[in-house]
């Protein structure tokens, strides 16, 4: 039988000998790891079954023998339509209203020619601005994604390829990206190693690219525009290293005041700065339940519930829908292969630094609107 192992499938060797293939339909999942073997319990569906109706199966354990089917097709036609929405949102200069002109072309025939030749003249006039950001941003959520991804081929924790998720209707044109694992077959270690890589990996490409961002703004002129991005502590830190002409702390940056490099900066930290909240299956999650085991579903539980408070308090609900899914998904951590696993002095200390990285990252209101 296959592991389910995220989005590919784990062959056992004897399967894999034999030539054998599982049904597409399999999926069952591990109720018991032992070092040495897997007995399977659970079959597809998720429906516990009483021990007497299955035939325990054992498994080896996939170190060194095993195969891994993952999907290609869909991470890479994710991975280009990621490409094209943060291009298009570039072009916009990060407008909200940046969707209007195709929707003017499919929504009103007589005014197509005029929408068309907007569209043009934008890329005319700002596709090296596209360009820059898609390749800036891009760069930063491959090397936080490949950061994971390497880590998983480094212990064969069976994994997914990256699925980037583009979202052309918000003005960074991207939602981030996730990679599947098979987290049951990573012990204590593996884990904080596989969660910390990718945060760690993104900010190598993040810092330097805000900073140069940040370093390239000038607020002296006057802004327009009504959509403003909020910085968070270590922008607002390089914007004082840099000496920002104009800029005080807590000041908004405008749309008319806004340079591809500081944006694709600025979404680097959103992203790893709200991927490393002490959360569920967060990359955050993944390091406080090595460094704490149980008890980081407290710390969880008690985030979100901050994390509500605050919302509720600063009337902004901008992160409502994420924290509706991180309810969904469930906000406590599950038990590794081996929680008994010592990460070591080195690692528990890079652990708690690394809580650091929400405060320093995540801008807590995000964007100022005044339309």
């Amino acid at each position: 039988m296959p592991v389910v192992a995220g989005r590919g499938l784990v062959y056992p060797e004897r399967m894999k000998d034999s030539g054998e293939n599982p049904t597409k339909d399999s999926a069952w999942s591990d109720s018991k790891d032992e070092q040495s073997a897997t007995k399977v319990l659970q079959p597809n569906g998720g429906a516990r079954v009483a021990e007497t109706d299955l035939d325990y199966l054992s498994i080896s354990r996939p170190v060194g023998q095993y195969s891994v089917k993952r999907k290609t097709v869909l991470p890479i036609c994710l991975f280009f339509a990621t490409c094209l929405s943060t291009f298009w949102v570039g072009v916009s200069l990060w407008n909200p209203n940046f969707f209007e002109p195709f929707y003017r072309a499919i929504s009103s025939p007589g005014a197509q020619q005029g929408s068309l030749l907007e569209i043009r003249q934008m890329l005319l006039a700002n596709w090296d601005t596209g360009l820059t950001y898609m390749l800036c941003v891009m760069l930063i959520l491959l090397m936080h994604e490949m950061g994971h991804f390497i880590a998983t081929l480094i212990y064969r924790v069976p994994a997914s390829y990256p699925f980037f998720l583009p979202f052309p209707a918000n003005p960074i044109g991207t939602l981030g990206a996730v990679i599947g694992m098979q987290g049951a077959l990573a012990d204590r270690k593996q884990i904080f190693d596989i969660g910390i890589a990718g945060p760690l990996a993104g900010l190598v490409a993040a810092v330097p690219i805000a900073y140069f961002g940040v370093s390239q703004l000038d607020l002296t002129a006057q802004p327009y525009g009504g959509f403003g991005f909020r910085l968070p502590v270590l922008l607002d830190w390089f914007a004082k290293v840099t000496e920002v002409p104009g800029y005080e702390t807590g000041d908004v940056v405008w749309m008319s005041q806004l340079n591809p490099l500081f944006v694709a900066g600025w979404v680097g930290m959103l992203i790893t700065g709200l991927n490393m909240m002490p959360i569920g299956q967060l990359d955050g999650g993944h390091i406080t339940y090595t460094l704490f085991g149980k008890k980081a579903h407290w710390i969880a539980q008690a985030t979100i519930v901050f994390a509500i408070a605050y919302m509720v308090y600063h009337n902004n609900f901008m992160l409502i829908l994420m924290v509706v899914l991180l309810l969904l998904m469930g906000p406590n951590h599950p038990p590794t292969r081996d929680d008994k696993v010592a990460i070591g002095p080195f690692r528990y200390g890079l652990g708690l630094a690394s809580l650091t990285i929400p405060l320093l990252c995540f801008p807590p209101q995000i964007f100022k609107i005044t339309f």
